[in-house]
């Protein structure tokens, strides 16, 4: 994974979390993904897609072309996309 064995005992014993760049390798190990967010609004759609990538907000906003802060505004259901940034992420989230 790219991680020391102190770091994985770390996650092990519950004493830190893992960074989320490490969630594609986790989930490959683990032969599932333990991060899954339930429901299918488009806010837990973009958080799930964002924990497989190993994503963080500020990763998928610089691809998305805007603020990490918005991307996390998306997943909490503060604020909710324009139909134009919507078919964009509905294209990305089908990938």
């Amino acid at each position: 994974m790219g991680v020391s064995e102190a770091c994985i005992t770390l996650w092990e014993n519950g004493n830190t979390t893992p960074q989320i760049k490490y969630s594609p390798k986790i989930i490959e190990f683990l032969g599932f993904n333990p991060y899954v967010v339930a429901g299918k609004s488009l806010g837990a759609r973009v958080k799930n897609y964002r924990l497989l990538h190993g994503l963080s907000h500020k990763k998928l906003g610089a691809i998305l072309g805007m603020d990490g802060g918005t991307i996390s505004r998306w997943e909490t259901g503060v604020f909710i996309p324009d139909s134009k940034t919507q078919t964009r992420l509905e294209k990305l989230l089908s990938k």
